[in-house]
């Protein structure tokens, strides 16, 4: 699907019908046919539409034939029902005869946040300071996505405390892979913004050059985020195994102890079961003694167990 959006006279967007100068083209999830018509009007190489499409796409900047394409790494809240919660998705931006066209496999949430005017001082007319905004919003959401992550491990971790269970650790785990994922991408991107500053493939103005600053730094931030918020997963993620392995080792002493404990009366039963001769074998107490026996004995071994710090 392709939209042609334009920045109006009060800087709201605006739908247009045709590739004027200074407008952005949005392709979403294109067809073969749009991605020809495309490469056709604009004599731009085939790839630039295509390795955006790919979900495992890298963070780069490639230039030729006098078009510059820009993948970017976004973040994306998938739906309540997915097995992992975050996720990161690719975004082409390629500047071509006085247009910006960003072209993604699916609906990304970046975009969103322009085409929802929650972006202030953008215009499509401006082609630099549109693609820094998105370096922005970018790196700002990965920050929002990453105290998320915070919020929703911590809620499980209070779970865990009340009972552990494999549901809320299979969760922890899904948390730990969106943060591989955040930390991936965010590398990747950090690498991006190294080549985009040195290559001069966009000439900035100093207003430019202080959002840019702004990005590398929330781009760091975040990477510093990731990687902490991973530490303390890894950590929480061992501790629990550690308890739950220690969990199960006292279960089974336990089991084990109570074992003993019930083997003493059987053992007494078990010999005075046997078609022999047996000590007070000729007692009219003989029963009494035997359950006394076991009575007493049961008690001695409690005492030592517990001592032992079994129970």
């Amino acid at each position: 699907m392709i939209t042609i959006y334009k920045t109006g006279p009060k800087n709201g967007l605006e739908t247009i019908n045709t590739f004027e100068s200074g407008a952005w083209v949005h392709v979403v999830s294109p067809s073969q046919a749009e991605i020809e018509d495309l490469v056709f009007r604009f004599s731009i190489p085939p790839d630039f539409f295509t390795d955006p499409l790919d979900v495992d796409e890298r963070a780069r900047i490639e230039r030729e034939e006098g078009n510059t394409l820009i993948v970017l790494r976004t973040p994306r809240r998938e739906a309540t029902e997915a097995d992992i919660p975050f996720t990161t998705l690719p975004i082409g931006i390629i500047l071509t005869q006085g247009l910006v066209i960003t072209v993604t496999l699916t609906e990304v949430d970046v975009v969103q946040e322009f085409l929802n005017g929650k972006v202030r001082n953008f215009s499509t007319m401006n082609r630099t300071r549109f693609v820094i905004l998105l370096f922005l919003r970018t790196s700002l959401m990965f920050l929002r996505y990453l105290k998320d992550i915070n919020r929703t491990t911590a809620a499980i971790e209070n779970d865990l405390h009340k009972a552990l269970r494999n549901e809320q650790l299979i969760r922890l785990l899904n948390m730990e892979k969106s943060l591989v994922f955040f930390i991936t991408s965010l590398r990747s991107n950090a690498l991006m913004l190294e080549k985009f500053n040195t290559s001069g493939c966009m000439k900035m103005d100093d207003d430019d050059r202080d959002i840019f600053e702004e990005v590398v730094i929330e781009n760091k931030q975040a990477i510093e985020m990731a990687n902490i918020y991973t530490s303390i997963l890894t950590g929480t993620m061992d501790a629990f195994a550690s308890i739950i392995s220690n969990n199960l080792n006292v279960i089974i002493k336990l089991l084990t102890t109570v074992t003993i404990i019930l083997m003493i009366p059987t053992l007494v039963a078990s010999i005075y079961g046997m078609n022999v001769e047996l000590p007070f074998q000729h007692n009219p107490y003989a029963f009494l003694i035997a359950i006394a026996f076991s009575i007493i004995a049961s008690v001695i071994g409690i005492v030592f167990f517990w001592r032992k710090e079994f129970f």
